[in-house]
């Protein structure tokens, strides 16, 4: 759902003391598709601009658009190892830019290459967070960007809004900010003509968009919903924005009603619960009846084999799971300790009769409250 509203009303804007910011390649890129030092210098200044008494972490593209022209190429290869090839020679030109931009305000950057991996296996999360944490303990920016030289398809974001969401909901941030080539959000592809721009957008998953078109960036209107609807889900305001418009991230905290604001739509989380909850893809999905429902989204309590009634999807014992209720909308995610081959025939029965089960001890939870997050909007 979108709202729409006065263009110059002020923004409710939380006060945000740890602030992610991503921008992606079109918007680091000339005319020619060629790494821009003045438009990375610009970037580098809005930034410097917050970044007294504030935490902020650069999320960047631009590795593999910084690469391109040292290896020939004129567009982006849609073959994994030449993205590599492209990457490898363009992160270090990248990184190197970015920390002389940062020395010249004051500020020391940090280059940080991350995969989805890093984020789906628990002890890569953990490190990872806290070697985020302990670097804006000292004031230094991280600039983060996906490892595109290891990168495969199987593990790779694609673009880095989601990267972006990912670190935000890590980091328990209070905003996320991700700044395009673009205005904001529209009803409609921009491109087409007539198109809106939505102020407010209550609900990303319900906005209509389109991927990319660009020869030189990976996301697109899309991957931003998508990360926008993540962040936002955790807790998290997100703000899609031009790059190009002056002092743009200032003038955003300050609340101007610039580009397209998402607000909150659940509790912030961290550690555990963020990791379950937001980061974890579902293997499966667990259905329960009303009273299991009510019993872990108002009471806080395990989820018991006594109100499960159906299984879909194949998952492992230690896998996420989406649990739904009666009406099939889902409103928890966790870890279960049984597979999917196990649970039907524990489905609907009480801890007594589990216990004589043949096959078990079955005497576990099925999934355990400290490994169960409620979501409040899904």
């Amino acid at each position: 759902m979108s709202r729409g509203g006065p263009a110059d009303a002020p923004r409710p804007l939380p006060p945000v003391s740890r602030l992610v910011v991503k921008v992606g390649s079109t918007s680091l890129v000339d005319e020619a598709g060629a790494l821009s030092r003045g438009r990375l210098a610009k970037v580098v200044r809005d930034l410097a601009a917050v970044a007294d008494g504030r935490s902020c972490v650069l999320v960047s593209s631009g590795a593999i658009a910084a690469g391109l022209a040292q290896l020939g190429l004129e567009r982006r290869p849609r073959d994994i190892p030449s993205l590599q090839a492209a990457a490898a020679v363009g992160q270090g030109r990248l990184a190197a830019e970015y920390a002389r931009l940062l020395s010249r305000k004051g500020l020391v950057a940090a280059q940080v290459l991350l995969t989805q991996d890093d984020f789906l296996r628990r002890r890569h999360f953990v490190n990872a967070r806290n070697t985020l944490e302990r670097l804006l303990t000292a004031s230094a920016v991280p600039v983060v960007n996906e490892n595109d030289t290891v990168a495969t398809e199987e593990i790779t974001f694609g673009d880095n809004d989601r990267l972006a969401a990912l670190v935000a909901v890590t980091l328990r941030a209070d905003l996320l900010m991700l700044l395009s080539d673009v205005e904001g959000i529209h009803d409609r592809d921009p491109r087409r003509g007539n198109a809106r721009l939505l102020p407010v957008v209550d609900d990303p998953m319900h906005v209509d968009a389109t991927g990319t078109t660009s020869a030189i960036g990976a996301g697109g209107m899309a991957s931003k919903l998508e990360a926008a609807g993540i962040a936002s889900s955790a807790g998290i305001g997100v703000v899609v924005a031009p790059a190009a418009r002056r002092d743009v991230i200032a003038r955003v905290l300050a609340g101007e009603p610039i580009g397209t604001w998402i607000p909150p739509r659940g509790r912030r989380r961290g550690g555990m619960k963020a990791w379950i909850g937001f980061v974890l893809q579902p293997r499966g999905r667990i259905e329960v009846d009303a009273g299991a429902e009510r019993a872990v989204s108002s009471d806080g309590r395990s989820l018991l084999a006594a109100g499960v009634v159906g299984v879909a999807g194949e998952f492992d014992a230690g896998d996420t799971v989406e649990v739904t209720g009666p009406e099939g909308r889902p409103f928890a995610r966790g870890i279960a300790n049984y597979s999917s081959r196990e649970l039907p025939k524990l489905a609907g029965r009480s801890s007594r009769e589990l216990t004589s089960l043949p096959g078990g001890p079955y005497d576990r939870e099925v999934i355990h409250r400290d490994e169960l997050v409620v979501i409040d909007t899904w």
